[in-house]
């Protein structure tokens, strides 16, 4: 089984992670770096997160905001942070598996940084104008083939989790779509309801009103199955691209050497956390799908994803300035 599939598959197991014995950690305020500004996803599960960890620690987990470059100077200030367990960050897709392969770092996620454990994973939805004739995906993708590159699909940028989820389908289909890069998912979605783009992919939670309210038509979702808040809308793969899945995702990661012992203590936390059914209601409040692993499980997860979108950004030739 896949380890993307299997951390949803665990998600109501217990993982083996051991708790740390004997440690004195920790002994003072516990800093959780947000790479991304206060009120998006990130920065609510990060503030959920350390809401129930002060507790539990008996010290408080104060979140600090770090923005800049997609999550990049936040997480780049855990890297340089000295490795003692009091300093944690937000990991996410973006940061820890598609920039290394877009851009220049100072650091390497790979080895600056240890997965600590996964918190949630959110999936997208390819949305449509409703005035686009196309009722479900694989009219959408006929038509693309009878024009190719006249169709258009926006992203909150180049080398963005939207540009490589529709990069992704456009390999796997080998269709030709033509990608209006934006400064942000608002202004993309604002010329998708203003059928100035024909397509757009984005995160469900976000989506959902344009759709609640028809200013666009749902045709599919990215995730392995469908999605609860849209039931009647097929994924991809159902609706005739096998094996597609795209999903973004959020975990904790700690400076490497970190102790062990801290590493372990935190993840035995958050995994008991996660088995707690009102914490995975905060969770799923925010309209993420909660993940449960153990470290050894969520390091193979992110070396694999970062893998899998380093090859579509060779693939595709991708590259931060177009």
């Amino acid at each position: 089984m896949p380890t993307r599939r299997l951390l949803l598959a665990t998600a109501l197991a217990t993982p083996t992670v051991a708790h740390a014995q004997g440690s004195d950690w920790p002994q003072r305020t516990i800093r959780l770096i947000s790479p991304f500004p206060p009120g998006g996803a990130a920065d609510l599960l990060a503030r959920v997160l350390a809401e129930e960890l002060s507790p539990v620690l008996r010290q408080s987990v104060v979140v600090e905001n770090r923005t800049g470059a997609g999550g990049s100077v936040g997480t780049e200030a855990a890297v340089r942070a000295t490795p003692d367990g009091y300093t944690l960050v937000m990991g996410s897709t973006g940061p820890i598996s598609i920039n290394p392969s877009l851009f220049r770092l100072s650091y390497d996620p790979a080895r600056d940084l240890v997965p600590i454990a996964p918190l949630a994973s959110v999936a997208s939805v390819l949305v449509v104008h409703p005035a686009v004739p196309a009722r479900n995906l694989g009219e959408l993708m006929a038509m693309a083939r009878a024009r190719p590159g006249e169709l258009s699909y926006g992203s909150s940028g180049i080398g963005s989790a939207q540009h490589l989820f529709m990069e992704l389908l456009l390999q796997q289909t080998g269709l030709n779509i033509n990608h209006i890069p934006y400064r942000g998912t608002g202004p993309a979605m604002v010329d998708t309801v203003g059928g100035r783009l024909t397509m757009m992919f984005d995160t469900t939670p976000t989506a959902l009103p344009h759709i609640r309210d028809g200013r666009v038509r749902p045709l599919a979702v990215t995730a392995a199955r469908r999605d609860p808040a849209l039931p009647d809308v097929p994924t991809i793969a159902e609706a005739g691209v096998p094996g597609y899945e795209a999903l973004g995702w959020y975990g904790l990661f700690a400076p490497a050497a970190t102790p062990r012992p801290v590493i372990e203590r935190v993840a035995n936390e958050v995994n008991t956390l996660l088995g707690r059914e009102e914490f995975r209601a905060k969770l799923a409040s925010q309209g993420v799908e909660p993940m449960r692993a153990s470290v050894e499980e969520f390091s193979r997860f992110v070396g694999e994803d970062r893998n899998r979108w380093g090859e579509v950004i060779r693939r595709g030739n991708i590259r931060p300035d177009g």
